[in-house]
């Protein structure tokens, strides 16, 4: 009872911090940054990591066993992976760009894990035989971890579209501006037309100096995402290599073709074709970062979907949605 209420009480500081945070940073934003919340932000995201490490621990004294065995522990353990990646990317890479992503991503799994839709699953159950090995934190934490990377480079690549395309879009704009104010100038008169020349050779420059700041961040944005997507994939081959071994120990064959295993193998597919389009200077840029796209939809089919299905020999994951 006592390390019930501690799981509760750690779920809801942690979720209380994130919500915190996301609220600062949308105040900041619509204020134009009249408060610099970034020391504030980072202290909140190391105690909120130090909080679901916490519960993990908890949860493991209390269970007896490692906490990755349904979906809600997975849900916890896969948002203390977007707070080490985080961390991890800002004190050591000295980099801000994750801090949203992993905000938001955080937010909304959390916000999910300890709703009222996962009441049968929180409490801790004994484990399937299946599922009483030494491969049990191997494998599902290699996975998680890769989920975690894999979303987070994913999330660049979807932010670099999304600047790129309206980039893209704004030049086009610009352009048929320009070709508009010319033929007007042109029939009202060589004064009007030479006043406003004038006015858009003085906001040329402020222009490009927005232009440049606006090129240097989706450069960053593509050579992180890389980044991070290459790690993420690392990962992701671990946890399939040692979930083949462990399904041979348990099942007797290194590949069953499972629901879980043929979307993990379809995730692993996609993402090893984004790291090869990267090496052709053609599939560089949004091109790649399409791929990159399809395979974020990927990823939340591979690990949503057998939980939804409830199918397969992956299925002791699986959950009811349940209405209060």
């Amino acid at each position: 009872m006592i390390f019930s209420a501690l799981e509760h009480i750690l779920t809801h500081i942690s979720f209380s911090i994130v919500a915190s945070l996301i609220t600062i940073h949308l105040i900041t934003l619509v204020g134009n940054e009249i408060i610099k919340p970034y020391d504030s932000s980072e202290r909140g995201m190391i105690a909120t990591f130090l909080c679901l490490t916490g519960f993990l621990i908890t949860r493991w004294i209390y269970s007896g066993h490692f906490p990755l065995s349904d979906l809600y522990e997975s849900l916890i353990f896969l948002s203390c992976s977007f707070y080490l990646i985080h961390l991890i990317a800002y004190f050591k890479l000295r980099k801000k760009l994750l801090r949203t992503i992993t905000i938001s991503s955080t937010i909304f799994i959390q916000g999910f894990a300890t709703s009222d839709l996962l009441t049968e699953i929180k409490k801790p159950a004994i484990l399937v035989p299946a599922l009483q090995s030494e491969w049990l934190i191997m494998h599902v934490s290699m996975m998680l971890v890769s989920y975690a990377a894999l979303l987070c480079g994913s999330l660049l690549s979807v932010a670099f579209l999304a600047i790129t395309f309206r980039n893209i879009f704004g030049s086009f704009r610009r352009t048929h501006l320009v070709k508009l104010n010319d033929s007007f100038s042109f029939g009202v008169g060589e004064i009007q037309y030479k006043t406003e020349r004038k006015t858009i050779l003085n906001k040329t420059s402020s222009f490009h100096a927005m232009n440049y700041y606006k090129s240097q961040l989706i450069q960053q944005l593509d050579y992180w995402g890389y980044r991070v997507i290459s790690l993420g994939f690392l990962f992701l081959t671990i946890g399939i290599l040692s979930g083949a071994v462990w399904a041979n120990e348990a099942w007797g064959s290194y590949w069953s073709w499972d629901p879980k295993e043929t979307w993990a193998f379809i995730t692993w597919i996609v993402f090893a074709i984004y790291l090869h389009a990267r090496t052709n200077q053609n599939w560089e840029g949004a091109n790649s970062a399409i791929v990159a796209t399809l395979g974020f939809l990927i990823i939340w089919i591979c690990y949503f979907g057998v939980n939804l299905l409830g199918i397969g020999l992956h299925s002791y994951g699986s959950f009811t949605l349940t209405c209060s």
